[in-house]
């Protein structure tokens, strides 16, 4: 083998299939000098070494921080639907429940816009608000959405439900068991950009939705009491 033969891959693979040649050359090992990463002197082949595990420690430092943030993030999220649970199993009267699911959602999670529209349920009153403005389209749009859209504002019909045009918005088909057909439809709107985005996870929306289409169907057997 030559000089000329010889590369930084061919130099690799020798160290790796003798992986006593620095034991057997320990002087050697000793005395290689490599550069600093951030200087122009060089430093020994240990203190490398040291440099660059505290550089992994640091990294993985910070993503440990990262999950401890998310994690904290999580658990106030949870308790936040639990309280709002609670709300709603504590009211006698079902037909407060579309004003549980609007006001406490607008306040525990400080969000500036909360639609909700319903359908099929008849233990509401004809003059409802949450009976107002539900077309075709957004019947369709709720049947369509087998898990909350959560992104960019897109002239969805659904956000004219909000007061206010949104800049980013979730939307949850509201159903009363996991296979049935939509009875409602709930969007959140968010004047910042960054509040709900394609890559956010949607499993908090999907219990939100969950939860709040449970306790919506309670107007249907409101409504069949009454008739009893």
């Amino acid at each position: 083998m030559t000089a000329a033969s010889l590369s930084a891959d061919t130099i690799a693979q020798f160290l790796q299939e003798n992986p006593s040649f620095f034991q057997d050359h320990a002087e050697f090992f000793a005395s290689l000098r490599v550069p600093h990463p951030n200087e122009t002197r060089a430093i020994s082949l240990g203190e490398r070494q040291i440099l660059t595990l505290r550089a992994r420690v640091k990294d993985l430092e910070w993503k440990l921080s990262g999950l401890a943030h998310n994690a904290s993030g999580n658990e106030r999220t949870s308790k936040t639907l639990t309280t709002w649970c609670a709300r709603m199993l504590a009211e006698d009267d079902a037909t407060m429940l579309p004003h549980h699911v609007v006001t406490h959602l607008r306040e525990f999670f400080d969000l500036p816009g909360v639609a909700l529209r319903v359908w099929e349920l008849s233990g509401l009153e004809a003059d409802s608000p949450f009976l107002q403005g539900v077309t075709p389209a957004i019947r369709e749009y709720a049947r369509e959405l087998a898990k909350p859209y959560c992104g960019p504002y897109r002239h969805q019909e659904a956000a004219a439900l909000l007061d206010e045009t949104p800049v980013s918005l979730a939307a949850i088909a509201l159903r009363p068991a996991p296979d049935a057909s939509p009875i409602g439809v709930l969007v959140l709107g968010s004047d910042d950009v960054e509040r709900f985005t394609g890559d956010m996870g949607t499993t908090f929306l999907e219990i939100i939705g969950d939860l709040a289409g449970a306790a919506l169907s309670r107007l249907q057997r409101h409504a069949d009491n009454d008739c009893a």
